[in-house]
C-alpha cells in the first residue's frame, strides 16, 4: 500500500480538528455582554441583571451588563446597533428607545427596525395616574370635568419630555380638549414627590412606585394605563375604561444588531421565556404590576411595530419634540 506524503497526512489531520469552512463559530463562545441605555438602578437595568444572571447558567457562560446612558438611551443603543451581529453585544432596553424616540429625535442615530433583530420581550407593565389627597377628584372622569372647569389652572408632572407619562397625558388632553399645564422633572421619583406635595395635579409613575404611598394617606390612584386593570390595584379602573383606546404600558425588551442568525435569536428567546415565566421570576413580576407574556422574535418585533405607529400618532398629534 503506498504511503501518503508526509505534509499530506499533516494537512488531514488539521481538518479533522477545524470547523469546516463557512461555518459558524459555537455560541457562545465567549462572554455575553448586555448593554443597558440607562444609568445603573433603574428598572430595566434591574431585569437586565436578573436575566444575565439566569442566562449565564443556562448558557453555560458569563453574561454580564454594562451600562452605557445618555441621549434617553440613545448612546447605548446605537452601541449595540453598530456590533458584531453574534449573540455576544445585546441590548435590554425599554420602550423610548425602540418605540418613541423615532418620532420624538429629528436625526435619530439608528433605525429601531431595520439596525435591531428582535429577540424576546422580557416584561411589560403599566402605570399609575397618582393625584394628591387634596385634590377632590376619584377618578379620571372627575379630573377632566375639574379640569375643564378650570382651564390651564392644573398641571400634571411627569418624568421628562416624551415619556409615557407626558405622552398619555397628552393624548387624553387631545382627546377630551381640556387644557392642563406640564411640569417635566428630571425622573419618575421627583414627579411622585411632586403629587405628594400637593405641587401637581397629577403624575403619572409606575404602578411598583406608587403602591409604597398609598397607605399614606397624602395620595390616591385613581386610574392605571393599561389595557386591563393591575392586578395589585383591581379596584382601581383604566385610562380605557373612560377613553376607549387610550391605553399604554412601559415595555422592557431584548433585542441584538440587525442579522443576527436566527438560530442564535431563538435559543436566547428560549433562554429568556424559561426565565421570565419561571415561578420565582412570575411571583417578583406580579408584585410590582409586571407580566411577562412569551412572544416569539416574530410576535415581538410586530409588537413593536405596532408601538412605533401607536406613539407616533400621539406625538405628531401633539407637536412633541425633543431636540
Amino acid at each position: 500500500m503506498k504511503r501518503l506524503p508526509v505534509f499530506l497526512v499533516s494537512f488531514l489531520a488539521t481538518l479533522s480538528v477545524v470547523p469546516a469552512w463557512g461555518q459558524p463559530a459555537p455560541f457562545p463562545s465567549h462572554p455575553i455582554r448586555i448593554v443597558v441605555p440607562f444609568v445603573p438602578g433603574g428598572y430595566v437595568d434591574a431585569y437586565a441583571r436578573l436575566v444575565a444572571t439566569h442566562l449565564g447558567t443556562a448558557l453555560g457562560q458569563q453574561v454580564y451588563v454594562e451600562n452605557r446612558p445618555g441621549s434617553s438611551g440613545n448612546t447605548g443603543s446605537e452601541y449595540v446597533a453598530k456590533s458584531a451581529p453574534d449573540g455576544h453585544t445585546l441590548l435590554v432596553t425599554a420602550i423610548n428607545t425602540h418605540a418613541v424616540n423615532v418620532s420624538l429625535y429629528k436625526n435619530l442615530p439608528f433605525d429601531p427596525v431595520r439596525d435591531f433583530t428582535p429577540i424576546a420581550l422580557v416584561a411589560d407593565g403599566v402605570s399609575a395616574w397618582v393625584v394628591p389627597a387634596s385634590l377632590d377628584v376619584a377618578s379620571v372622569g372627575e379630573l377632566i370635568a375639574l379640569a375643564r372647569s378650570q382651564p390651564d389652572a392644573l398641571n400634571y408632572g411627569s418624568a421628562g419630555v416624551g415619556t409615557l407619562g407626558n405622552l398619555t397625558v397628552e393624548w387624553v388632553k387631545s382627546r377630551t380638549g381640556v387644557r392642563m399645564g406640564h411640569v417635566p422633572y428630571k425622573g419618575e421619583n421627583d414627579a411622585l414627590l411632586a403629587a405628594l406635595r400637593g405641587d401637581v395635579a397629577l403624575s403619572q409613575v409606575s404602578v411598583a412606585s406608587a403602591l409604597p404611598h398609598l397607605n399614606s394617606g397624602k395620595v390616591r390612584v385613581i386610574a392605571t394605563t393599561g389595557p386591563a386593570r393591575a392586578g395589585p390595584l383591581p379596584g382601581v379602573p383604566t385610562i380605557s375604561e373612560t377613553l376607549p383606546g387610550v391605553s399604554g404600558s412601559a415595555w422592557i425588551g431584548m433585542f441584538g444588531p440587525a442579522n443576527l442568525p436566527p438560530a442564535i435569536t431563538m435559543r436566547i428567546n428560549d433562554e429568556v421565556r424559561r426565565i421570565m415565566t419561571s415561578p420565582e421570576v412570575r411571583e417578583r413580576l406580579a408584585a410590582n404590576a409586571l407580566v411577562s407574556p412569551p412572544m416569539t422574535p416574530e410576535e415581538f418585533g410586530a409588537f413593536q411595530r405596532a408601538e412605533i405607529a401607536k406613539w407616533a400618532e400621539v406625538v405628531r398629534t401633539n407637536g412633541i419634540r425633543v431636540e
